[in-house]
Formats: structure tokens, C-alpha cells, sequence
């Protein structure tokens, strides 16, 4: 019960932080003289110091187990995750304050009960310990009271919370207009049009008129902001020539892969165990007398395929069964055979033969892998020196002169993929790279390093014309050939007529028949279900966009389909739609609630916690 309490209480509670995100905005920050024990006073109610900081190292922990990665405060407060919990515990005390001003609690023994059915706090016989109950408190630093002054005020918030939702429900009638909307149904004619449909072909566009296009599609053809950079870089390939790699350190190399190069002969086995030796015998003489199958025998035991799968197996790998495995055909069942859980069956699924790639194959792969390794040794070795030469003043065209590294300009943005920019660790850098910054030496994912040095920052700006002559080329002649296609489809519909059938026409027609919104066509616009829906019986229309024409003709409106379907889609409808109205009216009181406490925020405590977190 108690576990079933907090879970709904924390559930709809913090649904609400993301509609109570502005709720704090009017807080009155004020500084609390004396000793820091909250962080926050919410009316009768407040958010103690260590409240704060559980809750706050509990979020960070999240994320770091996410990212793998630590999270500096500094982050913290760049995401802004500071203020969120604090705007969760301060919210939570709120409602807590209007539970006590309404008086609403359970009683102590109500509590004991809850208490002692926690299952983290029972023994090895199922009943209350309390060293358990005291080391799983000690364990998440919480007091005795203070946990049990938790859980009173979250079962008084899950009664209110029962209590405001009890009955909401929103008008049936909603709901079945909801899913009559989203299952209505149409039947129409279509017909796709291509290059093919074209009589005439397209015209070359002028140059007059690229240039029109580009001046009233000026959006269309505009660079990002752009960092021009300079760069110097070392990486293994620049330093091949000055590296030796001998035939002997080329054979070591070899050998110490060889179980890449020398591949033994393998089977595909599946392996399905057995709890005894009568067991399996009686499965292996269902599979004789084709009473069953391997497939049959691996369901009846609750598992799948993929569960018995040991993949390619070589003989060591399957030790005493590797004779009667290797010695089977594809598809071949052999056993019972020893395994190391029991008594199994194997089905071989597949051979691979022994494979074994000479030395004289790989010599040049071996030598690429040895000299970069060597290089990326060298140019560590370097690295040092290099940034010796930075601190003490050197500029990077001394160092491409000085240091033998390839100096480099780029113009880049976030778009930038090619070259240098191809690099991660590059990107990183010219993302955060400032003119206040001085050049430092860092390292690519190859073993490269380098250095960048912003020359200056350019503005959006329009591409140059020339520049971007074929792109305008390329939207312009899509625009004229969309528009020459909108025009041989107007075409067709006035030959055919008013009440003329559209595979009347020469186009290749394809009928569809009770539809939904959220049918997909591939040949069509984007648009094209929307459009349809929007049609009277009989009408024909050309539907054009994102590239593609199309012809269609409404043959028929069609109510919903009744079907089991369609009942579970207007359930399911009306219970979220009943959810939404819950969720909206306990809102509407946490927010008064919030209003009411009027919460005053201890900034001192605040920092003095988040400085306590490295």
C-alpha cells in the first residue's frame, strides 16, 4: 500500500512540473539569517536542507549514470536542473500545506501498517524488522520521523488527490467525436504524375531567370554564421617517412592477430539442454518418429530460438560434442550429446569452412597499423615541446615551419564535415574557440593533434550567386517541372468531364477503398491524406508537393469501421481524455496552493548546498 501511494502521488505530482515550471516565478527570494536548515518555507510547511540535497545528488546520479560521464555544478545550473528540483520540493510542500490546512492525515496505526508492509523493511520471514526498517533508513540518510513524516504526507496527498479526481469524466460524446474524426473512412481514385505525363519537356531556365529565383528565394540560398579559422595539425600519415618497419616486427604483429588471419573450421549449432539423459532421448525419438520438430521442442520449454542459439562453434568450443556436431549434415539434429548444463540436442544450421589469410595479403595493412602506432608515439612525444613553443609565444606559422606541422584555413560551421572538420575532437574545439582564446594544443581521435586560432566571426549572410548557380538551378527547374505537372493534371480533369470517371483518363489509376487519416501512400504529397478528406464525393482535384503530383477523385464517404478496433481506440480515448481532465483540475489546485503558501526562498542555504557538490 505504501509503495502503491507514493507511486501514484510522485506519478501526478510531478506530471504537474512541467505545467508548473512558471509557478515559482513571483517567489519572494529572500536571505533566512541564522543557521541554514531550509532552503525554502512554503507556508505552514518547508524544504529542509538535506531534503534538498538528497534529491538534487539523486537527479545528478541519474544523469552521470546515463552519461557515464560526471556533472560538474557548473552544468547543473547551465541546465537549469538546480532550480527543478527545487521547483518540485517546493511544489510538493505546497500541497502539503494545504493537506494540513484541510486536515487531512492518516492515523499512527495506519502508519505502523503502512511501515511494516514495506518490503525492504522485513526480515527472511516476511514480517517487520526493524534493524531493517533502521539500516535502509541510515542507508538513504534519512531519519526514523523523517521518513515516517514523508510517507504521512504522501498519503495525504494521494487523498486529495482521489478526492478531487473521484468521477471526473469527460462527456462521452467527446470521445466518439474524437474517434468518428480519426476514423472516418474515404474511397477515391488516384493516379500519380512523372516526367512521363509531360508533353512538352521543360525549358532550360536563362540566366535572367536563375537570378530572379535566387533574389526572391533569398532565405533558401544564405550561409550560417561562420568562424574562420587557422589551423595547424601533426598527424601519424605526415610522419610515415620518417618511421622504419621491419619484416620481423611485421611477423610479431601477425602472429599476435592470428586469430584474426587463421580462422578453424566452425559450425552454426543450436543447442537445446535438458534437465535429465531420459529427457532428451525422449525428445530426440519424437523428432525420429516426426512427432515433433526442433522449433516445437524449443517453445514447449518456454524459449525461443534466439535463446538457444550459440552462434559458430569451433571443435574446443564444444568439447565431448564436437565429434558428432562436425561429423553432422545441415539441418541434422545429433544427441543427446554432453553439454555443460546437461544432456542437450544440437541442430547444425551451417559450416564455415577453416580460413587462413597469408601473410603476404595483410604485409601492407600490417605496416599502415605499425607506423601509425609508432607515429602517434612520436608525435607525443612532441607534444610537449609543441606546447612549449605556444606558451612561450610562438605563433602557428612558426609552428608549421618550426614544428614540421600543415598549416590550414577553414571556414566553418556547424554544417562543416569535410577535411579536418571531419574529426570530432576539431568541431568540439571550433564550437567553443573564442578570439579572446590563445591557441592550445589538443588531440584528434587518430593520434593527430593540433591548434586552431580564430581569425574572425562572419554574420548570416546571402551565398554569393555564383556560388550557388546549381542549387538555384536545381529549385528552380523542381518549381517549373511541379508547375508543369499541376498543369497537365488541370488538363486532364477538364477533358474528362463532370461526371466521367477518372480511369476514364490515360493515366495508370489505382482505387483505394475506406482509408483513414493516417493512411500512407509513398507516391503522393505529404499533404495528400488531409486533402482527400477534405473533398466532396465526385470532385476531382490535383494534389501537388514536395516534388510529387498526383490526380485523385473522391468516389465515397464511409463512417467508422465497427470492430473491436475502433471500441478500444474510443476507450482508450475517453480514459485519456478523463486523465487529461484529473491532471487539469489538480493543476488548477497546486497552483492555487502554490499561490496561497506564498514560498520563501533561503538563497544563502541554496548556494552553500550546491557549493557542497564537487
Amino acid at each position: 500500500m505504501a509503495a502503491r501511494i507514493k507511486s501514484f502521488s510522485r506519478t501526478l505530482v510531478w506530471i504537474l512540473m512541467g505545467f508548473l515550471m512558471l509557478g515559482l516565478a513571483g517567489f519572494g527570494a529572500t536571505n533566512i539569517t541564522g543557521q541554514a536548515r531550509t532552503v525554502a518555507s512554503v507556508g505552514g510547511e518547508s524544504v529542509s536542507v538535506d531534503a534538498y540535497s538528497r534529491e538534487l545528488q539523486r537527479e545528478i546520479r541519474a544523469i552521470e549514470a546515463g552519461t557515464g560521464t560526471p556533472l560538474p555544478m557548473s552544468r547543473v545550473r547551465e541546465m537549469g536542473l538546480d532550480q527543478q528540483v527545487l521547483r518540485q520540493l517546493v511544489t510538493l510542500a505546497a500541497i502539503d500545506n494545504e493537506t494540513t490546512r484541510m486536515g487531512i492525515s492518516i492515523g499512527d496505526e495506519t502508519l505502523g501498517r503502512e511501515v511494516m508492509n514495506i518490503e525492504a523493511f522485513q526480515g527472511s520471514n516476511g514480517r517487520f524488522d526493524r534493524d531493517a526498517y533502521r539500516f535502509a533508513l541510515q542507508q538513504a540518510g534519512l531519519r526514523e520521523s523523517e521518513f515516517e513524516q514523508d510517507l504521512r504526507n504522501e498519503s495525504a496527498r494521494t487523498m486529495l488527490q482521489a478526492a478531487i479526481i473521484a468521477g471526473v469524466g469527460m462527456p462521452p460524446l467527446m470521445g466518439e467525436t474524437i474517434t468518428g474524426y480519426l476514423a472516418e473512412r474515404r474511397s477515391f481514385s488516384w493516379a500519380a504524375l512523372g516526367d512521363d505525363d509531360l508533353v512538352d519537356p521543360l525549358p532550360e531556365p536563362e540566366a535572367a531567370d536563375l537570378k530572379t529565383w535566387y533574389d526572391e528565394h533569398q532565405e533558401d540560398f544564405s550561409l550560417p554564421e561562420t568562424k574562420r579559422l587557422t589551423y595547424v595539425l601533426l598527424s601519424p600519415l605526415m610522419l610515415r617517412d620518417e618511421i622504419d618497419v621491419d619484416e620481423e616486427a611485421l611477423h610479431r604483429l601477425y602472429d599476435e592477430r592470428a586469430s584474426e588471419f587463421r580462422q578453424p573450421e566452425r559450425r552454426l549449432v543450436e543447442r537445446l539442454v535438458f534437465p535429465d539423459e531420459s529427457a532428451a532421448k525422449s525428445a530426440r525419438a519424437q523428432l525420429e518418429t516426426g512427432g515433433t520438430t526442433f522449433e516445437s521442442l524449443v517453445q514447449s520449454r518456454g524459449l525461443d530460438l534466439a535463446d538457444v542459439d550459440l552462434g559458430d562453434m569451433t571443435r574446443e568450443d564444444l568439447g565431448e560434442a564436437a565429434q558428432p556436431v562436425f561429423d553432422a549434415e545441415i539441418n541434422d539434429v545429433v544427441g543427446p550429446l554432453p553439454s555443460s548444463l546437461g544432456p542437450a540436442l544440437y541442430r547444425v544450421n551451417g559450416r564455415l569452412e577453416a580460413h587462413e589469410v597469408p601473410f603476404d595479403e595483410v604485409q601492407g595493412e600490417l605496416r599502415d597499423e605499425l607506423v601509425r602506432a609508432r607515429a602517434a608515439r612520436l608525435i607525443e612525444s612532441r607534444t610537449h615541446e609543441i606546447d612549449d613553443m605556444l606558451a612561450a609565444g610562438a605563433t602557428l606559422e612558426e609552428l608549421a615551419e618550426d614544428a614540421g606541422m600543415e598549416i590550414g584555413t577553414i571556414d566553418w560551421t556547424r554544417q562543416s564535415s569535410d577535411g579536418v572538420a571531419g574529426y570530432e575532437a576539431f568541431r568540439d574545439a571550433a564550437a567553443e574557440v573564442s578570439s579572446d582564446d590563445y591557441p592550445e594544443i589538443a588531440e584528434l581521435e587518430d593520434g593527430s593533434i593540433f591548434a586552431i586560432e580564430l581569425e574572425e566571426v562572419l554574420p548570416p549572410r546571402p551565398e554569393p550567386f555564383e556560388d550557388a548557380r546549381a542549387r538555384v538551378a536545381g529549385a528552380l527547374k523542381a518549381q517549373l517541372r511541379l508547375t508543369a505537372l499541376r498543369e497537365q493534371g488541370e488538363a486532364i480533369i477538364a477533358t474528362l468531364g463532370e461526371d466521367a470517371p477518372l480511369s476514364d483518363s490515360d493515366l495508370d489509376v489505382q482505387s483505394e477503398t475506406g482509408l483513414t487519416r493516417s493512411a500512407y501512400l509513398e507516391a503522393v504529397p505529404d499533404h495528400f491524406m488531409g486533402e482527400v478528406f477534405a473533398m466532396e464525393p465526385g470532385e476531382t482535384r490535383v494534389i501537388a508537393g514536395n516534388g510529387k503530383v498526383a490526380v485523385v477523385q473522391l468516389d465515397e464517404v464511409l463512417p467508422p469501421a465497427d470492430s473491436d478496433d475502433l471500441a478500444a481506440l474510443r476507450d482508450r480515448l475517453g480514459g485519456e481524455l478523463d486523465q487529461a481532465l484529473a491532471n487539469a483540475l489538480f493543476e488548477a489546485l497546486a497552483r492555487d496552493a502554490l499561490a496561497r503558501a506564498n514560498p520563501k526562498i533561503n538563497e544563502r542555504a541554496l548556494s552553500a548546498v550546491q557549493s557542497s557538490f564537487r
